[in-house]
């Protein structure tokens, strides 16, 4: 049975995809933040790439 959230997991797969490739290409990153729960998304996603 498929995921009912599997179209997130293909979301978090692109995002962990797309900030690989900017690290790769630029690796001095930077990341505003503001403590909210965009951000919180940001960090989460980060440190799982």
């Amino acid at each position: 049975m498929e995921s009912r959230y599997a179209h997130l997991d293909v979301l978090e797969n692109q995002s962990i995809y797309i900030l690989r490739e900017a690290y790769r290409k630029f690796k001095r990153l930077a990341m505003l933040w503001s403590i909210g729960k965009d951000s919180c998304v940001m960090l989460w996603l980060l440190r799982k790439a």
